[in-house]
């Protein structure tokens, strides 16, 4: 049930100047660590696959035309999640669809002659294999206006298809040449194709002109983005948030075992486990509803022509902690 207040745009503690870079770093660990593990048996998934599962529904076989970039990617968050479930899964459908081809084309005689010429393999080479498949990857990009670096690069290190920006990107005003800004542990160039934005957990940090002008050049730049929260206006989520406090108390030595500056502002000062907990019930009286983003989108001004031609939009939710705790989305996609 949504609260019947409006959205209330408090202050968080993780975005204030003040606070200190090296305890924003631990809050932004325990906030990557939330995204992307389950805690059974209160957890079906992470709440990361549930949001790969979104995207993978809604676009369809279409995840293949877009680079995603995600902005104020913070230290990372769950994008190197998203980027590895999602070409995985990428990669296991074009190996069926290669089987399935070759199947298709190569007599049953033939191939079982080839099977036995070649000790038990399908009867091609990995040249072969090559030869007729395409690399049908997808590439993410971090980004953020205060730069991650070395944390990006390390999470960088592990895929060729994850990349980043190691200039500072103001989400309401990317530079039109973003893509060629790129640094990459991989020397291989990223393909053309169309830019989807990621809000993951972000734009609820937006104060309404803020989030008009994120929108306005999303729609100028994009051809589709996607808003992502972990929360909602409503007594579920606020339970829920409250309950993140036990959790990282009950979780945190084994998970950042060696950290023991970590460690230390979690359980000597726990400086940490009360920012998560009181930036999440503040973000959940900051969480839009899909109400309240159609009406930024209307308010937006200044877009060449009528851009509300070619997009669509769809919301919804889904449960990522039981018994109350919701994922939100909300998704454009401009056809063609």
């Amino acid at each position: 049930m949504v609260l019947q207040i409006p959205r209330i745009h408090f202050y968080e503690i993780d975005d204030q100047a003040w606070f200190p870079p090296f305890l924003r770093e631990k809050v932004q660990a325990c906030l990557t660590l939330v995204w992307i593990k389950r805690f059974p048996p209160f957890q079906s998934s992470s709440p990361a696959t549930l949001v790969v599962k979104t995207l993978q529904s809604l676009l369809g076989p279409s995840i293949k035309d877009y680079t995603f970039i995600d902005f104020c990617s913070g230290a990372g968050g769950p994008t190197p999640h998203f980027e590895r479930e999602i070409n995985k899964a990428l990669e296991l459908e074009s190996i069926e669809n290669y089987h399935a081809r070759t199947k298709k084309s190569t007599p049953s005689t033939t191939r079982r002659k080839d099977a036995n010429e070649t000790n038990g393999t399908l009867g091609t080479s990995n040249s072969d294999k090559n030869d007729n498949s395409t690399d049908t990857s997808v590439d993410f990009i971090l980004t953020d206006i205060h730069p991650h670096i070395p944390s990006w690069r390390l999470a960088c290190s592990h895929s060729p298809h994850l990349h980043y920006i190691p200039h500072p990107i103001d989400a309401s005003a990317a530079p039109p040449d973003l893509l060629s800004q790129i640094h990459s542990s991989s020397s291989s160039t990223i393909p053309h194709r169309k830019p989807f934005r990621l809000y993951s957990l972000a734009f609820h940090h937006f104060s309404d002109p803020l989030a008009r002008a994120v929108l306005k050049d999303t729609l100028r730049t994009s051809s589709g983005f996607a808003i992502f929260e972990l929360q909602s206006r409503n007594l579920g989520s606020l339970f829920t948030v409250l309950l993140l406090g036990p959790l990282l108390w009950g979780v945190s030595w084994y998970y950042f075992w060696g950290d023991w500056v970590h460690l230390f502002w979690t359980y000597v000062v726990p400086v940490a486990p009360t920012v998560v907990v009181l930036d999440g019930i503040v973000s959940c009286l900051r969480t839009r509803e899909r109400g309240e983003i159609l009406r930024l989108l209307d308010e937006v001004e200044g877009v060449d022509g009528d851009w509300r031609v070619g997009w669509r939009f769809e919301s919804g939710r889904g449960r990522h902690t039981w018994p109350f705790g919701e994922a939100t989305w909300f998704v454009g996609v401009k056809d063609g």
